[in-house]
């Protein structure tokens, strides 16, 4: 799909303003308040009652640029000025800590960083929804991997992976004998590379959105990769397993677009690879 020149400008121009003026989010996704919420639609506590249950997190029910959303094809503007994603991760001090409502892995050195319209984005946690959050053309997938990177004045973005049932993933079979012994106990991993975790494609969505927990904050970059990876049955399991009861299944709903813009990346065909 091709745009007229002027919309191509005028698209890169907002994205950009976009970007600077991003509204600070907390580093860590899944780190809220003490309150205790829940994935259980219609329950008092679930998805759609998360604003009722604490005065500062009225922006999950109220907010304009929530998060996830349906990744709808025919919505979808190809930008090409996006450019491939420019990561640069190293081997780092991590932990792996059972936040209850999800498996994370935190670095507590340098891991490295994500550029992106010249912001540095320091990498700082990922962790695991299941089943997957962001949809593509509503379809919904077995899981879904979070990157979580912050700048030094609390910007973040999060880099979105889906994955379906089929081969082992690298980054889970590195930890999977870690996440099934794990119970409410951290577990030093010692130095953890990033690259354990495989993107597989230069393809990717981008939109303006939020953290998928409370406090909901918005002003989050969001990337998601177009490529659809694959989890094995054990390690999907483990994940589950090791969460506190209640939130095996730990997927905020889609939200409203509410007019925003999704972009999509696609390596021109005389782009070299890199």
């Amino acid at each position: 799909m091709t745009f007229p020149t002027n919309v191509t400008f005028f698209s890169v121009l907002l994205l950009l303003l976009i970007l600077r003026s991003s509204s600070s989010a907390s580093p860590s996704e899944s780190k809220v308040e003490d309150e205790e919420y829940s994935y259980t639609k219609g329950g008092s506590k679930g998805p759609e009652n998360w604003w009722r249950i604490n005065p500062k997190w009225k922006i999950c029910g109220q907010g304009k640029q929530q998060s996830p959303i349906d990744l709808l094809h025919q919505r979808v503007q190809e930008l090409p000025q996006l450019g491939k994603l420019k990561k640069d991760y190293k081997p780092a001090p991590a932990v792996l800590k059972n936040k209850g409502h999800a498996i994370m892995v935190q670095w507590n050195g340098d891991a490295g960083q994500l550029h992106i319209n010249g912001t540095y984005y320091k990498l700082n946690q990922c962790h695991w929804h299941s089943p997957s959050e962001h949809t593509l053309d509503g379809k919904q997938f077995d899981l879904e991997l979070h990157i979580v990177h912050q700048t030094s004045k609390g910007e973040t973005a999060v880099i979105g992976i889906v994955y379906k049932i089929g081969r082992p993933d690298p980054l889970l079979s590195k930890l999977l004998k870690d996440i099934k012994s794990i119970g409410d106990k951290d577990i030093d991993l010692g130095v953890l590379n990033p690259g354990y975790i495989k993107f597989g494609s230069r393809k990717y969505y981008r939109y303006i959105g939020s953290l998928t927990t409370p406090p909901c904050t918005e002003g989050v970059v969001w990337t998601i990769v177009k490529k659809v990876r694959t989890v094995s049955r054990e390690q999907l399991r483990a994940l589950k397993g090791a969460v506190h009861h209640g939130y095996e299944e730990n997927a905020r709903p889609t939200q409203e677009l509410e007019g925003r813009q999704v972009w999509l990346y696609r390596p021109q065909v005389n782009e070299k690879h890199t």
